[in-house]
């Protein structure tokens, strides 16, 4: 059999829109000569739509969708993943389904449809819905009836959704011992660093558990804050990894599975990934919501030299303009390194003095303000300003902040915190500073190796407000990411005193943290998506 497995990017209510691309990639698929095309988890809709799914019209919509997807299956067999519905005392297998209109409860289910020349010949509903990280689909989904297997030319095949290969004694032993030879699992899989080691181990250690093999076609795009990044696997009978699609990439790839050898994965560079990882994000969160160019202030240092590296590899340098906002604090090497930073990468730069603004702001008060209170206004100022630009322009703010500072409140809420994402929300400083790196020189070495500073006051270090980020960063991990207590954090060797300060700036901050724009999750405890605490919270270990 010729199955074209296709990493799909969709547009979360785009329903038409993804309809269309995915009839395309169906003539593509037909005029390679395959017999099936493969597409992820929710691929009609988006994913995940979450409470658009209640909307009038929606589940019709894709009801439509897939109707007109299985009109142009003639010759050719066709996996989609959508969604049906119907009244919670209907058969699930009555193919006729709209949204239901007498007020009667619906059971809504993440499906997918086997469309063979014109016909839907079976479909199967996802069995073990997630309710951790960015997900909550027992919000939305009822889970499906059970596990089946379908004829596809002269082949049995098992068809399942994500989670329902992650789970132990999950459906494919049952659709292995129904007879299926190829398990297809629909997959919308985000991205973390680590993330496609444990995919690849994962379908070859299921393949030959089970003695069948599987198709992972997995999900590729930004959605808010979390990036699919496609992958797709096919390991065969004895777990043999046989193919690997492309990461952060649409595509259609084409695989024969009468002809697959065992295939070599090269070993993964976690740093390029999440480069790409970043720039999909971006590209895709600006462009899907309706916009062309961003903005962000450029201070020379190294934070908002990768946000603009990032936004120009995503976008194009045309599409990204950096304003440098000087106040009296600020250096000429500071300026200096911001105008480099822009020449290197190619994109527009302006300087725009905020001393003028500080004074109108600081003669408004009732009181002259001092230290704290007239270090925040310089950033909330800028912060207007670039707001202003963004509504003159039409760009969205791209905000700067990385995992170290946003973890203990070293920002300005309403200030340096503003804006429409934060690509690098996710990244410790240490993580940032390998990430410039990759750039190849396109950010100067003096801005990436520069002691960092808000240049708030005179002769301002971030390490005069915070310990070192060398150790800071491992305490930090050991908080966030290995949620050890502080018993558990001396016991590994931090610092008493330390560990107290850090943690009591971790804790104090979150409601900072709640305000902030999404964030690209590239890691397991992201803030928002891995990682949710409340803010009024007494309990401090």
């Amino acid at each position: 059999m010729r199955v074209g497995i296709v990493q799909f990017n969709p547009h979360v209510g785009a329903i038409q829109r993804n309809a269309e691309r995915i009839l395309d990639f169906i003539a593509e698929a037909k005029r390679a000569s395959c017999d099936l095309v493969i597409f992820p988890e929710l691929a009609v809709c988006g994913y995940t739509p979450m409470d658009l799914i209640w909307r009038p019209g929606f589940l019709t919509d894709c009801q439509r969708a897939v109707d007109r997807i299985r009109d142009e299956s003639r010759g050719i067999a066709v996996i989609v993943g959508s969604l049906t519905a119907e009244d919670a005392h209907d058969s699930y297998n009555r193919f006729d389904v709209s949204s239901s209109t007498d007020g009667a409860a619906l059971c809504i289910f993440n499906s997918a449809h086997v469309l063979i020349d014109g016909r839907e010949t079976c479909r199967s509903a996802k069995l073990h819905l997630p309710t951790f990280d960015v997900y909550d689909e027992k919000r939305h989904f009822s889970p499906g009836p059970g596990a089946s297997v379908c004829r596809i030319g002269d082949v049995t095949v098992g068809v399942n959704i994500c989670e329902d290969l992650w789970v132990d004694d999950g459906p494919i032993g049952v659709q292995a011992s129904l007879g299926a030879e190829w398990i297809v699992n629909l997959s919308a899989s985000p991205f973390y660093v680590g993330k496609p080691q444990i995919r690849r181990r994962l379908v070859s250690e299921r393949a030959e558990d089970a003695a069948v093999g599987i198709i992972y076609a997995n999900l590729v795009g930004g959605q808010d804050d979390v990036v699919f990044d496609g992958g797709s696997l096919v390991a065969d009978a004895r777990g043999r990894l046989c193919f690997e699609g492309p990461r952060f990439e649409e595509t259609l790839a084409v695989v024969e599975l009468d002809r697959l050898t065992p295939t070599h994965v090269e070993p993964d560079d976690s740093t390029m990934q999440v480069r790409k990882a970043l720039t999909l994000g971006i590209r895709d969160y600006v462009q899907k919501n309706g916009f062309s160019s961003v903005l962000l202030g450029l201070s020379g240092g190294i934070d908002s030299a990768l946000v603009a590296a990032l936004a120009a590899e995503a976008l194009g340098p045309d599409a990204v303009s950096a304003f440098y906002l000087p106040s009296r604090f600020s250096s000429d090497t500071s300026q200096q390194d911001a105008q480099e930073t822009a020449r290197l990468l190619g994109i527009p730069f302006a300087e725009i003095s905020i001393d003028d603004a500080h004074r109108a702001f600081a003669n408004a008060l009732p009181e002259a303000p001092e230290g704290l209170v007239d270090e925040n206004l310089q950033p909330r100022i800028r912060g207007t300003l670039l707001m202003a630009l963004a509504n003159q322009t039409g760009a969205l703010v791209l905000c700067p902040g990385n995992k170290s500072e946003i973890a203990v409140g070293y920002s300005t809420l309403y200030g340096d915190t503003v804006g429409a994402l934060a690509p690098i929300s996710d990244l410790y400083k240490a993580e940032v500073v390998r990430l410039a790196r990759s750039f190849d020189g396109l950010i100067p070495e003096s801005v990436i190796t520069k002691p960092p500073t808000a240049e708030l006051r005179p002769d301002q270090r971030d390490d005069d407000d915070l310990p070192p980020y060398d150790q800071l960063d491992p305490l930090l991990h050991a908080i966030l990411e290995r949620n050890r207590s502080r018993t558990q954090l001396i016991a590994d060797g931090f610092a008493e005193e330390l560990v107290d300060r850090t943690l009591r700036r971790v804790y104090a901050n979150e409601y900072k943290r709640r305000q902030l724009p999404p964030g690209l999750k590239v890691s397991p405890k992201a803030f928002g998506t891995g990682r949710r605490m409340p803010i009024t919270n007494g309990y401090q270990d």
